[in-house]
């Protein structure tokens, strides 16, 4: 992709997002559908729907030759990473848009032939953008995030972390990750994939961990995270799966393979 063409798609996403957001903001305090998908806990809201419209409106109206992969349905089948994706959450963090009304994300990410070439996180009840653009680094409301400090230990840092993991589970011994949590400095969960991957990108956390993400949930933040200096993968170490669900670990290059040597190899069943 030409830069060009990268500048024009990311004009176009930005005001997007930034619009959605601002109807989001604005109808919080009115009355919503609540429904639930594959389990009580997996909400979907008429606002996430409604959204995720929006977005494929403007896209298909703008750009018809793209594709767009969205957590709600409302895109393409989209089987392989030929031409342009966007794979978009319309809200990530439903659970905490419904029950907290914020620490929810509207979540953009633009790939053309299987390579990141913008992402974008919205923290929409903040104002806070996050943004990167392939090659230019990645951004906080037009502030350059700087990349990822090098001298980085397990026992300075801050991990996302679902409390999950340290429950009996089908995939690592709890214990070995209750380990992991006693040797890092803190944990965190803060309900939204995609916030938790702008907040490894800023430097808030140093890690973020968790067992089963969709495409939508991680494609905007890897690119983000990229950008700083940061690696993304499953947890064992092996490339992420764009089109597909997967376990998913990002972070600090150094946090990241302390962790996956020390704790995730010897925890994984």
């Amino acid at each position: 992709m030409n830069k060009i063409t990268q500048d024009k798609i990311y004009n176009k996403a930005k005001e997007w997002i930034l619009e959605a957001g601002k109807t989001i903001r604005t109808k919080i305090n009115d009355p919503i559908e609540i429904g639930a998908k594959s389990n009580p806990n997996d909400l979907v809201t008429s606002m996430d729907k409604n959204t995720e419209k929006y977005f494929l409106e403007k896209i298909k109206s703008t750009f018809p030759n793209h594709l767009l992969l969205g957590e709600e349905g409302f895109g393409d089948e989209v089987k392989t990473l030929d031409g342009i994706i966007w794979i978009i959450d319309p809200i990530d963090g439903t659970m905490n848009f419904v029950q907290q009304k914020r620490n929810f994300t509207i979540s953009v990410a633009i790939y053309n032939n299987g390579i990141g070439e913008i992402g974008l996180i919205y923290n929409v009840m903040e104002d806070e953008l996050y943004y990167a653009k392939r090659g230019e680094g990645a951004f906080k409301n037009d502030v350059k995030l700087p990349p990822l400090n090098q001298a980085t230990v397990l026992e300075e840092s801050v991990i996302g972390l679902n409390h999950l993991w340290l429950c009996e589970n089908k995939l690592v011994d709890e214990k070995i990750m209750q380990d992991l949590v006693k040797t890092a400095r803190g944990s965190r969960t803060y309900g939204s994939a995609a916030l938790e991957f702008a907040f490894v990108a800023e430097g808030v956390l140093e890690g973020y961990l968790t067992m089963s993400l969709s495409p939508w949930d991680f494609a905007a933040g890897m690119i983000l995270v990229n950008e700083v200096g940061g690696v993304t993968t499953n947890i064992d170490g092996k490339p992420i799966k764009l089109l597909e669900k997967n376990s998913v670990f990002a972070g600090h290059p150094d946090v990241h393979e302390r962790i996956l040597n020390d704790f995730l190899a010897k925890a994984r069943k």
